[in-house]
């Protein structure tokens, strides 16, 4: 069965999941925010700015008309940036049909603390969750649009809903395991941002595999504590959006937030990165989860040492090299 499928947002990431569902024959629209870049891929059938070198499928079709996008569509896919998902949804709401919606985006919005099914149970109401799904794992969307093999998970509290998603998006290369846990998927695709940035920052300064693997270690059990005191599942964070998203965010050099990382820990300023960073049309989720993450700890006195180091680095400009030492020479314990 072939669906009309509306993706919300032509990063690398949208693009590419919007290259991989048309495969079976689906009718894509993609919604892009820069009209310009609408242009470019409408002409070109290439997405220049975001996922240059790889032909766009005629059977998607951008369109820089949010209302336009969803019209009459059968599933929406969001791969919004966190921080916009508000207010894009927001401008939805009269409009928005009753359908599944897919989130892909990983973040944790500052303002309100909330992940990206509590967003949209604030615009829409709690109904929203049973046509609700997230999908997360390691996945750099420059391997999946060549179709390397990937693994992900996709998460909905209706387990037929997650059923048909796993569906949608299962091909050869691209499989789908389902999980029930909302919350502990969206905490744990969400967090490993931080915990990549201090390890890019341990890269950054020249320090080795053992401190690496210290850090993806610790980091995973401040993830886990976090997640479960919000309601999620322990299994989840053992899984490939947990541990294994971890990992590939905190190792591979495509990830942005280690890039971020490594930038710190050779010196560079945070406002310079960004700069470069954005010059190039990247976006490094860890900076703002970092500063929800701590607040969140905070909210439910959860113990979470790396997190609160590296919100100390990007938001209070502590000396990298004292977030190391204070690391080390916290007071001893068990795990």
């Amino acid at each position: 069965m072939a669906y009309r499928v509306t993706v919300i947002g032509a990063g690398s990431w949208g693009t590419t999941l919007a290259i991989l569902l048309s495969d079976k024959d689906n009718e894509i629209r993609l919604w892009v925010y820069e009209k310009d870049l609408a242009d470019i891929i409408k002409d070109k059938r290439e997405n220049t700015i975001y996922l240059p070198g790889h032909i766009i499928p005629e059977n998607i079709h951008p369109t820089n008309n949010l209302k336009d996008a969803i019209y009459s569509c059968d599933v929406i896919v969001s791969v919004l940036p966190s921080h916009a998902v508000r207010n894009i949804f927001t401008s939805l709401r009269a409009d928005m049909p009753d359908i599944p919606i897919i989130s892909a985006s990983k973040g944790i919005e500052i303002d309100t603390l909330q992940t990206i099914s509590q967003i949209l149970c604030d615009i829409f109401s709690s109904s929203i969750l049973r046509n609700f799904a997230c999908i997360s794992g390691p996945s750099f969307a420059n391997e999946v649009v060549k179709r390397l093999p990937t693994a992900i998970t996709v998460a909905s509290y209706d387990e037929h809903l997650g059923k048909n998603i796993q569906r949608l998006f299962a091909r050869p290369y691209f499989r789908v395991y389902t999980n029930p846990d909302v919350i502990g998927v969206e905490i744990g695709g969400s967090l490993k941002n931080v915990i990549a940035i201090a390890t890019g920052c341990s890269d950054g300064l020249g320090f080795g595999h053992n401190t690496r693997a210290a850090l993806i270690t610790r980091g995973l059990a401040e993830i886990k504590r976090l997640g479960m005191a919000m309601g999620g599942q322990a299994a989840t964070f053992y899984g490939l959006s947990g541990i294994g998203d971890l990992v590939l965010t905190c190792t591979g050099e495509l990830s942005r937030n280690r890039t971020l990382g490594y930038k710190l820990g050779q010196g560079m300023k945070l406002s310079e990165i960004y700069s470069e960073m954005s010059g190039r049309g990247m976006i490094a989720e860890g900076v703002k989860t970092a500063k929800a993450a701590f607040e969140l700890s905070n909210r439910y006195n959860i113990s979470m040492p790396i997190t609160h180091e590296i919100y100390n680095l990007l938001y209070e400009e502590k000396d990298v090299h004292q977030v190391v030492h204070d690391l080390m020479m916290r007071e001893i314990g068990g795990e």
